[in-house]
């Protein structure tokens, strides 16, 4: 079975974007050369799940080819019906059925690159196999969180943790299966 794997930046106080979605946090530990990892994952990575809003800034910053570089699937959880572009999908459907039924398929790691609505809902229905967090090292005070109230409790196993000359800390999990 596939596992599907959170690949993911939050600042230390616990949000991924601040007020009105900005990203601009991230850029505080940008270093040229510095992919954190990045590349290496996504090289076992075959599919892609995130939502409408971290698509639409990727697009905008970085570009759309990001992530349909042709060789992945990549899904985009929204609201709205969008037809096809390459191998980008936009989904309006259940994230965790799609997930399940991704998951039942062959195929390497599913990465979710969020949001934070898509993560609770993965983890909610206990989706979510592999936790890579990068820890920025600032407080923004408010936004939108990783983490919401409301989900169940799951216990995980530390892989690794790495501190990087920018300050970065990346905590590496596995999700422990229960007995």
């Amino acid at each position: 079975m596939r596992k599907l794997s959170l690949f993911i930046a939050t600042s230390l106080d616990g949000y991924i974007a601040k007020p009105d979605d900005d990203l601009s946090f991230l850029k505080l530990v940008e270093k040229e050369g510095e992919d954190y990892g990045y590349a290496d994952f996504t090289a076992s990575v075959d599919t892609i799940i995130l939502g409408r809003k971290t698509y639409d800034y990727v697009r905008r910053e970085i570009g759309a080819s990001h992530y349909d570089n042709g060789q992945r699937d990549v899904y985009v959880i929204t609201r709205t019906e969008h037809p096809r572009s390459g191998k980008t999908i936009f989904y309006n459907g259940n994230p965790s059925e799609l997930v399940r039924r991704l998951k039942s398929e062959n195929g390497k790691t599913i990465y979710c690159d969020g949001g934070a609505e898509i993560i609770h809902e993965l983890l909610q229905h206990d989706l979510v196999d592999e936790f890579i967090i990068s820890v920025i090292p600032v407080l923004v005070g408010g936004g939108t969180r990783l983490f919401k109230d409301g989900r169940p409790e799951q216990t995980l196993e530390l892989v690794r943790a790495q501190s990087f000359e920018t300050g970065l800390t990346q905590l590496h999990y596995l999700r422990k299966r229960k007995p």
